[in-house]
C-alpha cells in the first residue's frame, strides 16, 4: 500500500514536535553537523500579513528527482510503501540527489553519505505511524494513503508542491 505523509498548513503552529519526534527516531545529534529530517518555517504573506507555517520534510516525489539524478543507485522508490528510500551503502557523496531535489530533503552526515526522511519504514512496516505524525498534537501531520486527499487543497502542502511543480513543466 503507498503512503503519504500530508500536512495540513491551516493546523501546523510551529511547536517543533514533528522535528524532535524524527531527531530523536533517527539519532540525530545536531552537534556532529547532521542537520535534521524534518524542519519547520515560517512565511509572512506580504499582502495580507497572514502568518502560516511549514513542517517540511522530504516529500517522497511519485517521480522523485532525487532518483533519477542518483547515479549510484542508492535512492530508490519503495514498491510496497511507494516512499523514496536510501541505502549508503551505496552513496558515492556526489550530491546529485541534493541539487536535483527541489525541498533540499537530502542531508549529509560527517561521512559524507547522503541521508534523509524514510518515513519511518521500519515503523510503518510495523504497523505504526512515523514518529513526526505520531507527535503531532494538532493534527497537522497525518499518515494517508497515496490515492486519498483528506486535507482540502487550499491547506495541503502536498497539494500547493504539485502544483507549483506542475506549473514549471
Amino acid at each position: 500500500m503507498a503512503w503519504k505523509i500530508e500536512l495540513d498548513i491551516s493546523r501546523c503552529c510551529a511547536c517543533g514536535a514533528c522535528a524532535i519526534a524524527c531527531m530523536d527516531q533517527n539519532d540525530i545529534d545536531l552537534s556532529t553537523g547532521v542537520r535534521p529530517y524534518r524542519t519547520v518555517f515560517r512565511e509572512e504573506t506580504r499582502r495580507t500579513g497572514e502568518i502560516r507555517y511549514y513542517s517540511m520534510a522530504c516529500m517522497h516525489c511519485d517521480n522523485a528527482p532525487c532518483v533519477t539524478a542518483c547515479p549510484s543507485g542508492c535512492l530508490y522508490k519503495d514498491p510496497e510503501t511507494g516512499l523514496t528510500l536510501y541505502n549508503t551503502q551505496y552513496c558515492i557523496g556526489c550530491h546529485s540527489c541534493a541539487m536535483a531535489c527541489p525541498f533540499g530533503a537530502p542531508t549529509f552526515g560527517p561521512d559524507g553519505k547522503m541521508r534523509k526522511c524514510d518515513g519511518c519504514i521500519d515503523r510503518l512496516r510495523a504497523g505504526l505511524e512515523p514518529a513526526c505524525v505520531r507527535s503531532c498534537t494538532f493534527g497537522a501531520l497525518q499518515l494517508v494513503k497515496a490515492d486519498e486527499d483528506p486535507v482540502p487543497p487550499e491547506h495541503s502542502l502536498v497539494a500547493q508542491c504539485r502544483e507549483l511543480a506542475e506549473s514549471q513543466k
